[in-house]
């Protein structure tokens, strides 16, 4: 599997489920059981590495402000989300968290943000597809501590410089 066929399921999965998290998780469990066990694991390869790429301080800080505050699981489900708006919206994220603000039409802290479901998917489709777990992806150790300059969240007034649009429309 390449990179476009990844992007393309996560974005016809996501359109199917109408953007709810939940739905969207189903949606693509039933897609990948469509593909043969090797793609499967491809698939789980580039949602890890784009999940790992993810993990920077500037995309956590982002998180904290739309979730108006990110645990380090909320951090987790919010990266699982952030794949699952598609390729644009991540990789923007990635040149500049700040653009989320207007990469990202609809956003409800109660409903979006969290989409932990959809970082289990591979592994649901590959144990329904062969009985079995989905085997050790063989993948570089994800990093320790986030990538980038530390951000510190409770400083009001750093976040806001750092984050003028997404401070604009979430606090």
């Amino acid at each position: 599997m390449d990179e476009t066929e990844f992007w393309e399921i996560i974005d016809n999965t996501r359109d199917a489920a109408g953007g709810d998290p939940e739905d969207h998780a189903d949606l693509l469990v039933e897609r990948l059981t469509q593909l043969d066990p090797e793609s499967v694991a491809d698939f789980a390869r580039h949602f890890e590495n784009r999940f790992n790429r993810a993990y920077r301080w500037d995309v956590w800080a982002a998180a904290d402000i739309m979730l108006g505050g990110a645990s380090d699981d909320a951090f987790d489900f919010f990266r699982c989300w952030l794949i699952g708006q598609g390729r644009h919206a991540f990789e923007g994220a990635l040149h500049e968290p700040d653009d989320l603000a207007g990469l990202v039409d609809v956003f409800d802290p109660e409903t979006d943000g969290d989409a932990e479901d959809l970082g289990y998917a591979a592994d649901e489709a590959y144990e329904a597809l062969t009985g079995v777990r989905l085997p050790d992806l063989a993948l570089a150790e994800p990093p320790a501590e986030p990538e980038g300059t530390y951000v510190d969240f409770e400083d009001a007034g750093a976040m806001g410089e750092r984050f003028p649009k997404l401070w604009a429309r979430f606090t």
